[in-house]
C-alpha cells in the first residue's frame, strides 16, 4: 500500500514538475547538439501504439509523416545528393546528420546517421512517429526551426487534452503540441548559409490566419467525432492524416481561378487580351510552400478556334526584377548536382520542363556560385518570391495577336493551373519514380470571345 502511494505521489510530482518548470531545465541537448544523445530503446515503436490507437495508427501509416525517411524522393535526395555533397564541402557537412533531425528524428537522436537505406528496414523507417511527437515538450530559442524541439522520452506522453487515462502510459496536457510553433520546429529550416529555405510556419505567422488564432493543426489535422483509443470516450479527435502538398484532395482547388476577356467581340485582325485571376483563399501559407526549391506551379493558357485549331499563349511580362525565373524558358540549371554526382563542369538540366512562356509561381534558390539550385542545404541566396500568399490575388494577362488562319466565330480560352512536387528534368536525371513528378491540376478556367470579319 505504501509502495503504491509512493508511486502515485511520484507520478503526480513528475507531472507538476513538467508543467511548472521550463522544459529546457529538464531536457538534454537540443538541435544539432542532440545528435547521439539518446537511444532507440527510449522510444516506443509505432506498432506498440497501434495496439490501442488503431484508427490513428492507420491514418498515420498512410500519411507523409510515416514516410519522411522512406519516401522515394527523400531517399534519393539524401543518399545520392546530400550525403556525398556533405563529404566534399565542409560548409554543408552537417546535413549528413541534420537531415535526419526532421526526417528520422529517433535515428538522429540515437546517432544512427546516415541510417541504413530504407530497404534494410531499420528503425529509421519509423520516420516521424507517434512517440517522437508525443514526447516533445517545447522548443529552445525564439524561433522554432531546424529540429530545435525538446524531447523527453519516457512513460509520460504529451497530448492535447486534460485527464486522458491510459493503461500503458501516463499523459499530460501540453498546450505547445496544439500550436503552430510545434510544427515550426521542422517546417522552418535555415540553410548552413543562414537562409530560410523552408518557412511554412513563418509564412503562416506573418499571414491573416495566425492573427485570427487559426493553427496549422486546424487545417492539417482537422477534428472529427471519434475515439483516439479503443478504450477512450467518443469526442472530437484530431485526425492524423496530415494532408498537404502530397495529397491530391488538398491540392484540388487550393487556388481559385477565374478568367475573362477585355472585349467579347473582336475583329479577326485585332489583338485579344485575356486576364486570369488567381486567389489563394484556402491556404494559410504561400503556395507553393515547404520544399519550394523542388516544387513548381505554373499557369498554361491556350486558345482554340471554332474549327478546333489550338494555339499556346505566353504570359505578358510584368517587368519586375527577377521575373525571368517566373516565366518558363529553355535554359539549364541545377549545376551543383554535379558535386555529389562527381561530374566535372556539369552543364545542368532543363530548369523548368514546362511549356516555354508559361507563368511559374515560385521562389528560386541560388547556390554560392549564383546558380539556381534544388539543394536547399547549398542555398546561399534567394530570388524573387513570386508565390501566392494567403488571401492574395494575382492577375496574369495574355495578349494575343490572332493568327491569319483563325476561323471566324467562337474562340475558347482554356487556363490550367498545374503543380508538380519535383520538376520533370530533375526527376529524370536522378531516376526518381515518375509519379513524384506527375503533374497535378490545381484548377481550370475558361472564357471565350467572338471573332468576326
Amino acid at each position: 500500500m505504501k509502495g503504491e502511494c509512493f508511486t502515485m505521489f511520484f507520478r503526480v510530482f513528475l507531472v507538476v514538475a513538467i508543467l511548472h518548470f521550463p522544459a529546457a531545465m529538464l531536457a538534454g541537448p537540443v538541435g544539432d547538439a542532440a545528435h547521439g544523445t539518446r537511444s532507440y530503446d527510449e522510444y516506443e515503436k509505432p506498432l506498440v501504439c497501434r495496439s490501442c490507437h488503431d484508427d490513428i495508427f492507420e491514418q498515420w501509416s498512410q500519411a507523409m509523416m510515416s514516410q519522411a525517411f522512406t519516401h522515394d524522393w527523400d531517399e534519393i535526395e539524401y543518399f545520392e545528393l546530400a550525403v556525398p555533397h556533405a563529404a566534399k564541402d565542409e560548409v554543408v557537412a552537417g546535413v549528413r546528420h541534420g537531415c535526419n533531425g526532421c526526417h528520422a528524428p529517433t535515428s538522429f537522436l540515437a546517432g544512427d546517421t546516415p541510417p541504413p537505406r530504407p530497404e534494410e528496414n531499420s528503425r529509421a523507417n519509423e520516420s516521424v512517429h507517434c512517440d517522437h511527437c508525443h514526447t516533445v515538450t517545447g522548443f529552445e530559442g525564439e524561433i522554432p526551426h531546424n529540429f530545435n524541439w525538446i524531447t523527453e522520452p519516457g512513460r509520460l506522453k504529451q497530448g492535447p487534452k486534460p485527464g486522458a487515462v491510459s493503461p500503458h502510459h501516463d499523459t499530460v496536457e501540453n498546450e505547445f503540441i496544439k500550436t503552430g510553433d510545434f510544427c515550426g520546429t521542422c517546417h522552418n529550416e535555415m540553410s548552413p548559409y543562414g537562409v530560410w529555405v523552408k518557412s511554412t510556419h513563418l509564412e503562416w505567422k506573418e499571414g491573416p490566419y495566425y492573427e485570427q488564432g487559426v493553427q496549422c493543426q486546424d487545417c492539417h489535422m482537422p477534428k472529427a467525432k471519434g475515439r483516439s483509443a479503443k478504450m477512450g470516450e467518443e469526442g472530437m479527435i484530431a485526425q492524423h492524416l496530415f494532408h498537404g502538398a502530397h495529397d491530391p484532395g488538398k491540392l484540388n482547388g487550393a487556388i481559385e481561378m477565374r478568367m475573362n476577356p477585355l472585349e467579347r467581340e473582336i475583329p479577326y485582325d485585332a489583338v485579344a487580351v485575356v486576364n486570369v485571376q488567381l486567389f489563394n483563399g484556402k491556404c494559410g501559407h504561400k503556395v507553393p510552400s515547404g520544399s519550394v526549391e523542388d516544387r513548381i506551379m505554373w499557369l498554361d493558357v491556350t486558345a482554340t478556334d471554332s474549327e478546333g485549331k489550338t494555339w499556346h499563349l505566353p504570359v505578358d511580362p510584368k517587368g519586375f526584377e527577377g521575373e525571368e525565373y517566373t516565366i518558363a524558358a529553355d535554359v539549364l540549371a541545377y549545376q551543383d548536382m554535379g558535386i555529389a554526382k562527381e561530374i566535372p563542369n556539369f552543364a545542368g538540366v532543363q530548369r523548368d520542363g514546362v511549356p516555354v512562356g508559361d507563368r511559374i509561381f515560385r521562389m528560386p534558390y541560388f547556390d554560392p556560385q549564383g546558380r539556381m539550385t534544388i539543394q536547399q542545404w547549398n542555398t546561399k541566396s534567394l530570388g524573387v518570391d513570386y508565390r501566392i500568399g494567403p488571401r492574395e490575388t494575382k492577375v496574369e494577362t495574355f495578349t494575343w495577336e490572332m493568327p491569319d488562319d483563325i476561323a471566324m466565330g467562337k474562340v475558347t480560352f482554356h487556363a490550367v493551373l498545374n503543380y508538380q512536387k519535383l520538376m520533370t528534368p530533375v526527376a529524370e536525371f536522378l531516376n526518381v519514380p515518375a509519379e513524384e513528378a506527375e503533374p497535378q491540376i490545381i484548377n481550370i478556367a475558361t472564357t471565350w470571345i467572338e471573332v468576326y470579319e
